[in-house]
């Protein structure tokens, strides 16, 4: 399984980016797909979480009614939609893969077996 994340870059606070995360390769029993970010000398922290079918979600409190996942079935595309963004979203974003079930909400990155390379996001004050 391979994941590649994109859309990271720099903005203002107040501002919004979307990141996407491709999930190629032997995905059939793929089960939920998270999103960590790591600020520099931070450990790295839960985001959101969506399962394949798209039916459940579930977000860090940090994040909860800016930030919003999805996914596209027909393209393995997961989203992280970030919207009113603040300096301290500042941090490299990863997506992983879950395969095969779990105890939901999957929010540890022990959870998660297959990582992507991260994508910086950086917001300015």
């Amino acid at each position: 399984v391979q994941l590649q994340a994109s859309g990271g870059g720099l903005v203002q606070t107040g501002g919004y980016l979307r990141l996407s995360c491709a999930v190629s390769g032997r995905i059939d029993s793929t089960y939920a797909v998270g999103w960590f970010r790591q600020a520099p000398g931070r450990e790295r922290e839960f985001v959101a979480t969506i399962t394949w079918s798209g039916s459940l979600t579930y977000y860090a409190d940090s994040v909860k009614g800016r930030f919003a996942i999805s996914r596209d079935t027909a393209s393995n595309t997961d989203y992280l939609q970030m919207d009113s963004l603040k300096p301290e979203d500042t941090a490299v974003y990863y997506c992983a893969a879950r395969m095969s079930g779990g105890t939901w909400p999957l929010r540890k990155s022990y959870d998660y077996e297959y990582w992507g390379r991260g994508t910086l996001v950086t917001v300015s004050s």
